[in-house]
């Protein structure tokens, strides 16, 4: 009899914890995609977009980053290449900002390109609620998106995913 009720937590537990992960059916992401202008990040999987999320991005949306303190999310091929638990913003993902063209770029100009471009949660603040901030562009160029929705991009993309952010 013990032996049954054991198995039976043990079946409950595994069924529990699978339940609460989030599946893509065996489908692994393998590229994140953010459109700027739909304020939208999409998951993909061979092509096909497996999940969506609205973003917040920098304060000065319009256009790519060209240089450090713009306030503009760039544009372009990147990579998440790693990521920490952040005490400002939650969970962070790193973006392999700046590439080359970009370093390139801002040596022409003589001015630094800039780096630390992540993707992150939004501030525990007990002042501003976290809607406040899912309603505006508000980082210095990452891209921010709620909480909950950061947790399972967390769960789901692997570090040396390819990210591409278009206008």
């Amino acid at each position: 009899m013990r032996w049954l009720f054991v198995i039976c937590c043990l079946l409950f537990a595994s069924l529990s914890h699978a339940m609460a992960a989030p599946s893509l059916d065996a489908e692994a992401v393998d590229k994140v995609l953010v459109l700027k202008s739909e304020r939208k990040l999409h998951l993909l999987s061979r092509g096909e977009i497996v999940r969506s999320y609205r973003v917040s991005l920098g304060k000065q949306p319009n256009g790519p980053k060209r240089f450090e303190g713009d306030k503009r999310t760039p544009e372009g091929f990147y990579w998440i290449n790693w990521r920490k638990i952040s005490e400002k913003y939650n969970l962070s993902m790193h973006i392999s900002y700046p590439n080359e063209r970009d370093r390139q770029y801002a040596a022409q100009q003589g001015r630094p390109a800039g780096d630390m471009i992540m993707i992150h949660g939004t501030p525990r603040d007990e002042e501003y609620p976290e809607w406040f901030f899912h309603t505006l562009d508000w980082t210095e160029g990452c891209i921010a998106m709620k909480n909950d929705d950061m947790r399972e991009v967390w769960q789901l993309v692997r570090d040396g995913t390819l990210i591409e952010i278009r206008p």
